[in-house]
């Protein structure tokens, strides 16, 4: 669920492209003075929301003597936000379009949550202005077309802080949320355990009303999460200056599991918070998925068929797989158990790799192949460099230990 890459040559035309609609055609003049008098007003509304002022916040909102509600809507904004522990909050704007006295604006919001974020997040939001008595005001701050929608769009927001975790909720209480701390903080050491220490440590955890918020947060259809309990999002390869991943819940799904499946959850997520800087393009799902599943379910005592029903269904059938799983089978808006069916392939392919090979080797192997720029070649190194194999050989040997831990 993470965003790949580095920002490719074209990023530079984009960028010129975002120039033009911020000056507009001539170049300058009265556009130019529009996009500065809109860069202040939001420097304005950035400065309120650092300093915890609803006061100076709602005074950059269209007055209601214009838009009726507006500044009472304005308040109810800044009262969902003022759980979230922000160390900074700024805006930059990158187009602005006018029309007499309103304006549409295009602009970047760069926010870090203190103690997590060690670079902003940034968020494309599309903004709504209002020219009255000589002055642009905000009439709406929404997402950008395409764009996520931030966890206090959708009520306010309780905080909860754990040992090792924030945990960021709306419509859920306090107790259910120190429920989900409880939970990451244990998870947090047996990920440390496994992967070891070259990560924070610490994660960040969205827990939204309903289904449909996970989806609004994600800014995708919510027919492609139900029945997910969590996903994590966060920058693939991502530096150490990396804003924090987040975890976000499912409330639905995971709500109907049980406890030990609540912690096999989390862990598995914050076990993709550890290994994003090692999780590349070259990165194949069974292996990230895999690995992930594989330190869930580590020291649990769980056997093969427990944590794998559906491919040992398979198996009792006669249906034992050909190959390792695809990144296509990965999919959420595909059949259930096939889903099911690739990410206990993939756990196996991991919990051979440390039993035949060694935990330490596992580890290795997955840094060596997400150290690789492309998918090409790059399990076919690892294997060779880290395991002394093939894709072949190793395929030969998980189908064999599928059938041997399953049949």
């Amino acid at each position: 669920m993470a965003g790949r890459g580095r920002a490719p040559g074209w990023m530079v035309g984009l960028l010129l492209v975002g120039l033009v609609g911020l000056v507009g055609c001539g170049g300058g003049g009265a556009q130019d003075r529009v996009a500065g008098d809109v860069q202040r007003v939001l420097d304005r509304r950035a400065a309120a929301v650092r300093d915890g002022s609803e006061t100076a916040f709602v005074a950059t909102e269209v007055p209601d003597s214009v838009t009726a509600g507006e500044r009472t809507a304005a308040r109810a904004e800044f009262g969902n936000l003022r759980a979230v522990p922000l160390a900074d909050w700024s805006y930059r704007v990158t187009g602005v379009r006018r029309s007499g006295d309103r304006a549409t604006a295009d602009a970047q919001l760069r926010y870090r949550v203190e103690g997590y974020d060690k670079a902003p997040v940034v968020t494309a939001r599309t903004l709504s202005l209002t020219r009255a008595d000589g002055r642009w005001y905000v009439a709406a701050d929404r997402p950008a077309e395409d764009a996520a929608e931030q966890l206090w769009e959708q009520g306010a927001v309780v905080a909860v802080r754990g040992e090792r975790s924030l945990v960021l909720g709306v419509g859920r209480t306090r107790d259910e949320l120190r429920g989900y701390a409880a939970l990451a903080d244990r998870a947090v050491p047996a990920v440390r355990e496994a992967w070891g220490g070259d990560w924070s440590g610490r994660v960040v955890v969205l827990v939204p009303k309903s289904l449909e918020g996970m989806a609004g947060l994600l800014g995708a259809p919510a027919s492609g999460y139900r029945g997910i309990a969590a996903v994590t999002t966060g920058e693939a390869g991502g530096s150490a200056k990396a804003p924090a991943d987040r975890i976000i819940v499912n409330p639905d799904a995971y709500g109907v599991l049980g406890a030990f499946g609540r912690q096999v959850v989390l862990t598995h997520e914050t076990t993709h918070v550890a290994t994003r800087s090692s999780t590349s393009a070259a990165t194949p799902l069974w292996l990230s998925e895999g690995y992930a599943d594989w330190v869930g379910y580590r020291g649990t005592g769980r056997s093969a068929t427990q944590a794998a029903p559906e491919l040992a269904r398979a198996v009792a059938e006669g249906r034992l797989p050909a190959a390792l799983p695809e990144d296509a089978d990965f999919g959420f808006d595909g059949d259930a158990g096939a889903l099911a069916r690739a990410y206990e392939g993939g756990w196996l392919a991991c919990r051979l790799i440390a039993e035949r090979w060694g935990e330490v080797r596992l580890g290795e192997f997955y840094r060596a192949v997400g150290a690789h720029e492309k998918r090409a070649g790059a399990v076919e190194a690892g294997m060779r460099e880290v395991l002394g194999t093939t894709p072949e050989e190793f395929t030969g040997l998980w189908r064999a230990y599928v059938r041997d831990r399953l049949g």
